[in-house]
C-alpha cells in the first residue's frame, strides 16, 4: 500500500482525530455512546472527569508498521510510539510524544508528556489505534 497525497483521502482519520482533540479540549457535547476511538467522553464513565487524554498509535500506510519517533527526556534519548493529538490542520496532525511514567504504577497516569512535538501527514497513516483514556500531568 502506498501513501496518497490528496487532501480528501484523510477524511475518516481527520474526523476521528478532530473528535479526539475536541474531547481533550472539552469543547463538544456528545449524544451517543460506544467503546471505540470515538467514545464521546474520556475515562471509564461520563461522570469521571479526571482524564484528559486519549493516547493514540499511528501505523504507516506503506508497510503497516507502527510509527516510532525519537525524543530526549531528562538527558536520555529513546523512541516512543504513543502520542497525544494536540491539533489538526487539514490532513496534518500535530502530536506530542508520550512516554512511560517512571514514577507510577497507577493505570490512570501511565504516561508523561514530553516537550517533543511533531506533525504527521494523515495521508501516510494507514491506521490509528486508541489506547485507554488517561490523565497526563502538567499539560
Amino acid at each position: 500500500m502506498s501513501c496518497i497525497n490528496h487532501q480528501e483521502n484523510c477524511g475518516c482519520l481527520q474526523d476521528l482525530l478532530s473528535f479526539i482533540v475536541k474531547l481533550q479540549n472539552c469543547s463538544e457535547e456528545c449524544e451517543f455512546c460506544n467503546n471505540g476511538c470515538d467514545k464521546p467522553f474520556l475515562g471509564p464513565t461520563p461522570n469521571v472527569i479526571c482524564f484528559n487524554t486519549r493516547p493514540v498509535r499511528f501505523f504507516r500506510c506503506s508497510d503497516g508498521e507502527e510509527w516510532e519517533l525519537p525524543y530526549t527526556f531528562d538527558g536520555t534519548t529513546n523512541t516512543s510510539s504513543i502520542f497525544r493529538v494536540e491539533s489538526l490542520d487539514g490532513c496534518c496532525a500535530t502530536c506530542r510524544i508520550l512516554i512511560p511514567n517512571p514514577e507510577t504504577t497507577d493505570t490512570t497516569s501511565p504516561y508523561i508528556a514530553t516537550n517533543t512535538f511533531f506533525t504527521i501527514n494523515l495521508d501516510c497513516v494507514g491506521a490509528v489505534s486508541c489506547l485507554p483514556d488517561v490523565s497526563i500531568p502538567n499539560l
